[in-house]
């Protein structure tokens, strides 16, 4: 069989495909230094706050693989040109929404855009580049491209909200759209190799509703918002819905989601661990957003900057873990970077932040490089545990477990922090009773509550919020160190017998 020649425009269609993801990548953390302003500009509830902000991981975690499986049936080209199309159009409506229900339905709509953009981007790498040097290069800068844009998000959503209003966040998209897409039209090869058969809508549906119900389950039940009767019908709901989706997969003879992957011990080692380090990391980077602009103050912008060292280090953790897991094994790596990272929270949660100084800045970036050596520890211990032949649905279920660690870390972190802080929250003498009850579920409702008051009760709103709010990063971050310790040692346990797996994981 002759050997195909390289496509002349291999490197232009990659920097074509990394253009397409990178707004998909901003968007998970570029939201987060934008809460405060948004959350005054529509007077969200600090519920729909969370929903604005965690509906996109959410959603793309139960879509990821049914668009996979979509791109395979119909051709990663035009899934590819459809998701842009979609993920434009909801950038304008997200940033021109008028109310805290608008934008979780634009979310709704950027998270299908992002969902059938990212899979295609990984397909179009693979089949572009046939040579495996260059294919690992590839990857490499795409993986890189993902790091670097987690890393500057806030950073950009901090100097754009200094200039404009909040939604300019999501408009940034709209030039990046009308450059990429004229060129994926141009470049990507009009005839792909398609998968025959049929696509499982019906499945899909089913994942995406079973984890919606849980989700919404766990915020009704620690919010107290709902009956528990409620909350629980709820949740055997999604049970119900995700037991059956499973059902379906293991009885299928193509199933969607290949769920024998998880008889491998390191596969589901390595899924803890991306669902856990995923939630931390923008669990804590939403709590210290909260509390750099609400409890000190800072602009956007400055609170961006503070925020560096945790995404600029975790860019360089992917490189750094591939080379310490070849030195000195991956279950020494990924369980000294977890217990590594358990102890720079620990330090962050004894700090006050109003005299940072460099020690936080340290502690900072520890925390960002240990948990991307983490994240990319999580990877080769799942791709490493299959034979090539199962590595996109590998690959798939590892997407998976990012975004729905998201999705969960920002659910979890946020309905905690809402309870803690209500316990903190000591409101001032002479505060109506129904207003001391919306300033105690959130610092955010504290403010709006402040704008309702003359200027002294408005103040001692806000201070007392701003204290609550303190003791609240404390224990938030302390009780993320010690789940995170546990994990270490969870994964020490688990890949105990990984190099003698020969791939197996057994």
């Amino acid at each position: 069989m002759p050997t195909r020649q390289p496509d002349p425009k291999r490197w232009l269609v990659l920097v074509a495909v990394m253009l397409a993801f990178t707004p998909v990548v901003l968007d998970m953390t570029i939201l987060h230094v934008a809460v405060p302003r948004l959350t005054q500009a529509l007077a969200a509830t600090s519920n729909e706050v969370l929903w604005i902000i965690d509906i996109y991981p959410l959603l793309m975690a139960g879509l990821l693989v049914p668009m996979g499986t979509l791109a395979d049936r119909v051709g990663n080209r035009w899934i590819l040109l459809a998701g842009l199309s979609i993920f434009g159009i909801a950038s304008t409506l997200a940033a021109f929404a008028p109310n805290a229900s608008l934008l979780i339905a634009a979310r709704m709509l950027l998270a299908l855009g992002g969902s059938m953009i990212l899979p295609c981007v990984l397909g179009i790498i693979r089949r572009t580049f046939e040579d495996d040097r260059e294919r690992g290069m590839a990857l490499g800068l795409w993986g890189t491209v993902g790091a670097t844009g987690a890393a500057i998000g806030p950073l950009i959503g901090g100097a754009l909200l200094e200039r404009f209003w909040w939604g300019s966040v999501f408009l940034i998209n709209l030039p990046v759209m009308l450059v990429v897409i004229p060129a994926c039209w141009l470049l990507l090869p009009r005839r792909e190799a398609v998968t025959p058969g049929g696509w499982a809508f019906g499945q899909a549906l089913l994942l995406i509703l079973g984890m919606i119900a849980i989700v919404y389950a766990i915020k009704a039940g620690f919010g107290a918002r709902q009956p528990l009767a409620v909350v629980a019908l709820v949740l055997v709901l999604g049970l119900a819905l995700l037991a059956l989706f499973a059902r379906k997969q293991l009885a299928g003879a193509e199933p969607m989601l290949d769920l024998t992957l998880f008889s491998h011990p390191a596969i589901v080692a390595g899924m803890i661990m991306a669902v856990v380090v995923t939630g931390a990391l923008a669990g804590v980077e939403l709590t210290l957003a909260q509390e750099l602009q609400y409890v000190l103050g800072k602009s956007p912008l400055q609170a961006g900057i503070f925020m560096v060292p945790i995404m600029a280090a975790a860019a360089l953790g992917g490189p750094v873990a591939g080379w310490l897991s070849g030195r000195f094994g991956l279950r020494l790596v990924a369980s000294l970077s977890l217990a590594a990272a358990a102890m720079a929270l620990a330090g962050l949660a004894r700090r006050d932040f109003h005299e940072a100084g460099l020690l936080v800045a340290a502690l900072l970036a520890v925390l960002g490089l240990a948990l991307s050596i983490g994240l990319t520890a999580s990877s080769i211990a799942i791709m490493g545990s299959v034979e090539a032949s199962k590595g996109g649905a590998a690959g798939s279920l590892e997407a998976t477990g990012y975004e729905l660690g998201t999705g969960l870390g920002i659910t979890l972190f946020g309905v905690f922090m809402s309870g803690v802080f209500g316990r903190h929250f000591t409101a001032p003498q002479g505060l109506a009773p129904d207003l001391a009850a919306q300033a105690a579920r959130s610092i955010g409702d504290s403010y709006l509550v402040a704008q309702q008051l003359p200027d002294g009760p408005g103040a001692a709103v806000i201070a007392a919020a701003r204290a609550a709010f303190s003791a609240t990063h404390s224990v938030l971050l302390a009780t993320a160190a010690a789940l995170i310790g546990a994990l270490a040692v969870g994964v020490f346990v688990a890949l105990a017998h990984y190099r003698d797996a020969g791939g197996t994981g057994h």
